[in-house]
């Protein structure tokens, strides 16, 4: 068995559709609407993974939590975690194009690895994983 993608609900599909694809490369693989229930979504292509983006009238957001130790305080998907070859000009490059800082790089519980966090536009947050130094 393997993952095959991750779904994030959003409020504003076509800005963070946009936001992804800048941000992490993404292309676009399709769309779909399920107009009587104002329902849509988009699924992302990256290099290995995918990220689906849904879209529902009438959806409330979820708290935005200041860090990822914050986040575990509410029970349920906290995070995506992304492979990256250099977490610091990853961290860097996401604050450029509009994510907002939730943990700056460091070293990770897990020895050799070094990771960050970002928040994107909507307070979701994404983990970033350098695996470089891993013994």
């Amino acid at each position: 068995m393997k993952l095959d993608h991750v779904g994030l609900t959003v409020g504003d599909l076509d800005k963070m559709r946009d936001w992804y694809a800048t941000a992490f490369g993404l292309t676009s693989e399709f769309s779909f609407e399920i107009p009587e229930h104002q329902f849509r979504g988009v699924m992302l292509r990256g290099d290995g993974y995918r990220i689906e983006l849904l879209e529902r009238a009438g959806s409330t957001g979820h708290p935005s939590p200041a860090n990822p130790i914050e986040a575990a305080l509410t029970r349920g998907f906290g995070h995506i975690a992304l492979d990256v070859a250099d977490v610091g000009s990853a961290y860097a490059s996401l604050l450029e194009v509009g994510a907002s800082d939730r943990m700056s790089p460091r070293p990770s519980p897990e020895p050799g690895i070094r990771m960050a966090y970002v928040a994107d536009p909507e307070g979701n947050l994404v983990e970033l994983l350098d695996r470089a130094g891993k013994p």
